[in-house]
């Protein structure tokens, strides 16, 4: 390989970039007059600060090589930054916007509580920020108890520690308030407290964080997106305690208003109890009384006088129905209806006996003349009936014929005859 082509440094365009997850990236660099592939591998791409878009300019180094394959050369990027801007600004300020899209930072702040009880630190266990801290909370409010988490702030490592040991917080459960911080510093420094997952670990917090990175000039992103923020751990300090010595005076203000106000108004109950007991009726509670009793009296006299009059008028309202009941009594009534139904009843019988008697007599008379036109009544009388042996009643001549069987029924019997001669009289 030509040694020349074993260290370059490109400067252009970002082209047919598309991001791919936890895996190395094919894009293309171009400027006006000339285009090369490119790889980054996953190694060297994850090292990368800021977010490489689509038409970016950037200035990469790496090595030429040929890729035998196709035949074409493409450069193998080791490192990128961004042209113009620095890589970790410009990761910062892709970082907000991306937050701020996802309206983190519009989120609700928690409220600081006002008298905590025991606050958890995450800070580095050797710098001056703990020592602050303490020295601050030790002369301000003493009553708190302060408990330290170690944590990398600054390197490679300190991220995953700062997420980590918020976690252990907010698992325990048992603090007030958080303060996260570390002192001043370059952005290289201060680049843990921007990472997004520390960002997302504040915002997901139960208990209420204060951010002190850095100076009062440097602004991170765990500072916008905690629930208040300190220029200093200093400040910090302050703004997670109060001061013990202005709570004590003010308590002592407030039990010294509690106890004015408690005397003001027991005094004016004991004015309001002097002045009433002055009065002449509670000096003589029994004439109090006296009107009521003498109304009482008044009113039970109406009442048994008025009870006495309306006994006496049910009284006599009760005579004057039993008079009438009397009067209309209907004994006499249901007796003569009595008698009434009785000689109904004997109509009743007579008709009925009448018409059966006579239906008796109509049925005796249909029956007679049944009889008279009965055939065995003609047949008693010496007639008899002629049948074929189909049984058909022989009537006309024309119905015989010689040699013919026929069937005679006569009034006791029946005979059986040999027709001998058919003849036809006269008279049709």
């Amino acid at each position: 390989m030509d040694p020349y082509l074993g260290h370059v440094y490109l400067m252009g365009e970002i082209s047919n970039f598309r991001i791919r997850p936890n895996a190395h990236q094919y894009f293309s660099l171009k400027d006006d007059k000339a285009k090369i592939s490119a790889i980054m591998f996953k190694s060297n791409f994850s090292k990368v600060k800021f977010q490489p878009e689509e038409g970016m300019k950037v200035l990469v180094k790496g090595r030429i090589s040929l890729y035998e394959p196709s035949g074409s050369y493409q450069i193998y990027v080791e490192s990128m930054e961004p042209d113009g801007l620095g890589a970790l600004y410009l990761a910062f300020e892709q970082l907000k916007k991306k937050l701020a899209a996802q309206g983190v930072f519009d989120l609700p702040k928690k409220p600081i509580p006002q008298f905590p009880k025991r606050i958890a630190v995450v800070t580095s266990q050797s710098g001056a920020v703990i020592h602050d801290i303490m020295t601050t909370v030790a002369r301000r409010y003493p009553i708190v108890q302060i408990v330290l988490y170690p944590a990398q702030v600054q390197g490679q490592e300190a991220a995953p520690t700062i997420v980590k040991q918020l976690k252990r917080i907010n698992e325990n459960g048992n603090y007030d308030t958080i303060i996260i911080g570390r002192g001043g510093g370059s952005i290289e420094d201060l680049w843990p407290f921007n990472e997004e997952v520390v960002a997302q670990a504040i915002v997901q917090s139960k208990i209420p964080v204060i951010s002190s990175v850095g100076h009062e000039t440097d602004t991170t992103i765990a500072d916008l997106v905690a629930d208040l923020r300190a220029a200093t751990p200093t400040a910090a300090a302050e703004l997670a305690t109060p001061v013990l010595r202005d709570v004590l005076l003010h308590l002592q203000d407030l039990n010294t208003r509690l106890y004015n106000a408690q005397t003001k108004i027991i005094g004016n109950y004991k004015d309001k109890v002097d002045s009433l007991s002055q009065n002449v009726f509670l000096q003589h509670p029994e004439r109090i009384y006296e009107v009521y009793l003498q109304k009482v009296d008044y009113l039970q006299d109406k009442l048994h006088q008025n009870f006495s009059n309306s006994l006496s008028r049910s009284k006599t309202e009760l005579i004057q129905y039993a008079n009438r009941l009397v009067q209309a009594s209907p004994r006499d009534q249901i007796y003569s209806y009595a008698n009434q139904v009785n000689r109904l009843y004997q109509i009743l019988i007579n008709n009925v006996n009448k018409i059966i008697n006579k239906n008796r007599n109509v049925f005796n008379s249909e029956v007679a003349t049944l009889d008279s036109l009965s055939p065995l009544k003609t047949l008693s009388r010496g007639y008899a009936i002629p049948t074929s042996k189909s049984g058909k009643v022989l009537k006309n001549v024309t119905d015989y014929q010689v040699d013919q069987e026929v069937d005679l029924k006569v009034k006791n019997g029946n005979v059986k005859l040999i027709t001998k001669e058919v003849s036809e009289d006269g008279n049709g």
